[in-house]
């Protein structure tokens, strides 16, 4: 089997490389590492999604959905110093990197998870991802309907996807799945460079 960065235990060399990347308008410095998603950088996906995307709450319980190495996380919490952010992901060597990058970078209201250590009581005022797509249409759709639920009344979630990896029928999917008589209304963002901002509100 192939190492994908949703492998939990990555078989890949564990071996780390700093970055200089620029994150909540400010060049900082990171660490990567093989077997995680996007080592060599900021991607275009998620690039997309923080330049593009409102600004979090200032306070409450936010969530970066497929954490990676932590460029989400660590932008909200930046952004964000009083809310607690949980960063998500089920590879170890990404929450790792996020935990040494948070606590390097002086971040420390992340909280890196596995999916199952976040209680399920938590409910989150912002949720951002660049979800994991190519994991399959069935096991996307399953992760989305796990978390997107649990956005608190009033909450708002920013999904990026590339156009031609689905995202408009993931859009319509999102609008049956999520329907308005349960408080949920879907949108489209922003479209830039191939990429779709999708946005899921749910009432206050």
């Amino acid at each position: 089997m192939s190492d994908h960065y949703f492998t939990a235990q990555p078989a890949s060399p564990d071996q780390r490389r700093t970055l200089t990347v620029t994150l909540a308008g400010r060049a900082l410095t990171v660490q990567t590492a093989g077997g995680v998603f996007s080592p060599d950088g900021l991607d275009k996906g998620t690039a997309v999604l923080l330049r593009e995307v409102p600004a979090p709450p200032s306070h409450g319980t936010l969530l970066d959905l497929g954490c990676g190495w932590g460029p989400v996380a660590l932008t909200l919490g930046l952004l964000s110093p009083e809310a607690r952010v949980y960063a998500v992901d089920v590879n170890e060597r990404s929450l790792d990197l996020v935990r040494r990058n948070a606590a390097s970078l002086g971040v420390d209201r992340v909280v890196a998870s596995q999916p199952d250590g976040i209680p399920e009581d938590v409910r989150f005022d912002a949720i951002w991802s660049n979800p994991p797509i190519r994991v399959g249409k069935a096991a996307l759709h399953e992760l989305l309907l796990r978390w997107l639920p649990r956005l608190a009344p009033g909450g708002v979630a920013h999904l990026v996807v590339q156009k031609n990896l689905g995202s408009d029928s993931l859009q319509r999917w999102l609008t049956e799945s999520l329907p308005s008589e349960q408080g949920y209304a879907v949108s489209r963002r922003a479209s830039d460079k191939g990429f779709r901002l999708l946005e899921v509100r749910r009432a206050g």
